[in-house]
């Protein structure tokens, strides 16, 4: 079968690889659409960073190993006689691996394993190929009204939704969100669905600014152009927003997320940081502001997503439709992150690159790697 495999900086080769074998309490999945991601990038121009170059403490792997952790796909095999999932089955997998045995997983926190990892990342197979094989209970079942390529968005939004949770948030809370990619535009697609009250992002993008104003800011903000930490205190009525997601990872967004938060407000550090910053902690200290910090998701954090879009609550507001229009669909407004579809074997130029040198057009790049179901048909 076919594979993208990651050998180290710049050098991913699709390949032909055997299958895997497909035992008790496993699943085969064809992957339908993969999300290209962040980390992926950062594999390529820098890595290895989190593959593996010595074996992995629960897949045993090394580099090489097959991308893609971001995917939706159909159950083609199912390994159990008493299995949940049947052939033909659209599904979205969790790619959390974790080992159980530490004091993060006892605790119920699998997404902080001290020997966790992701599938696509850290061994055990990946999206990025023909097929996959993944625990069960890594499977999630995708509603029929739900997309595959949609489907491929549940992991990032799954994301924003795990980082929101851990907000305290209010219909009445007034939000900032420091960076317009790709998990900043979920952010915001989470806070509309929850009702949030007023959203500020703040994006040097013009073409992000514009996904923002589109997925439901209230407020978008040029960091070139404004004091971003003024204006918000301004544009939020009160002496600063009652939380600041930073998921730009920059020492000027940190400044600007711990200056512009209200006394006793909350910063939700979302961004993963590629090096070390200066931070002054009286910037909060003064303002007796909270600064937490969240990684990936877990299981609640997908199905909550899923039960979302299923019921059309992160849509968003009904556009004018066609008369004959499926309803049920609402306006899809996920789907407008997805800025490019591209076949497997353009996986680096068509994907990789464009998403590293043009980030002005792009916010999420899908592989398709198999067909389109029934639904994405009917919807294009």
């Amino acid at each position: 079968m076919r594979a993208a495999r990651y050998y180290g900086k710049e050098d991913i080769r699709i390949e032909d690889v055997d299958e895997q074998k497909c035992g008790a309490g496993q699943v085969r999945v064809a992957p339908a659409f993969v999300g290209i991601c962040g980390t992926d990038l950062h594999e390529y121009l820098g890595g290895p960073n989190f593959a593996p170059t010595t074996p992995h403490p629960c897949t045993n792997e090394t580099i090489p190993i097959t991308l893609g952790h971001e995917f939706s796909g159909t159950v083609t095999e199912v390994g159990s006689d008493n299995s949940s999932f049947t052939v033909g089955q659209n599904v979205v997998v969790q790619p959390t691996i974790y080992c159980g045995k530490c004091e993060a997983c006892k605790a119920g926190s699998e997404n902080v394993c001290e020997n966790g990892g992701f599938i696509g990342l850290s061994g055990g197979g990946g999206g990025l190929s023909d097929s996959v094989v993944v625990p069960e209970g890594a499977v999630l079942n995708l509603p029929t009204n739900v997309p595959l390529d949609v489907g491929a968005l549940v992991e990032p939004l799954a994301v924003a939704w795990h980082a929101i949770s851990a907000a305290p948030l209010t219909p009445d809370s007034v939000v900032m969100v420091l960076g317009g990619g790709p998990i900043g535009l979920a952010i915001v697609q989470c806070l509309k669905a929850l009702g949030t009250k007023k959203i500020i992002v703040s994006e040097v993008s013009g073409a992000r600014q514009r996904f923002a104003r589109e997925f439901g800011a209230h407020h978008v903000l040029c960091p070139k152009t404004y004091d971003v930490a003024k204006m918000s205190k301004a544009l939020s009525g009160r002496d600063g927003p009652d939380v600041v997601f930073d998921c730009a990872g920059v020492p000027a967004s940190l400044t600007t997320a711990c200056t512009a938060v209200r006394a006793r407000g909350t910063v939700v550090n979302v961004a993963i940081w590629e090096k070390e910053v200066p931070f002054n902690p009286n910037m909060l200290v003064f303002r007796e502001a909270q600064y937490t910090a969240v990684l990936g998701y877990q299981r609640k954090d997908l199905e909550a997503v899923i039960e979302h879009l299923a019921a059309g609550k992160l849509y968003g507001e009904r556009e004018l439709l066609p008369p004959d229009a499926d309803l049920s669909l609402g306006t899809l407004k996920p789907m407008k992150m997805i800025t490019s579809k591209i076949s497997l074997e353009d996986l680096v130029e068509g994907g990789i690159k464009a998403l590293i040198n043009d980030k002005e057009n792009h916010v999420k790049i899908l592989v398709e790697v198999g067909g389109m179901s029934r639904v994405d048909s009917a919807i294009h």
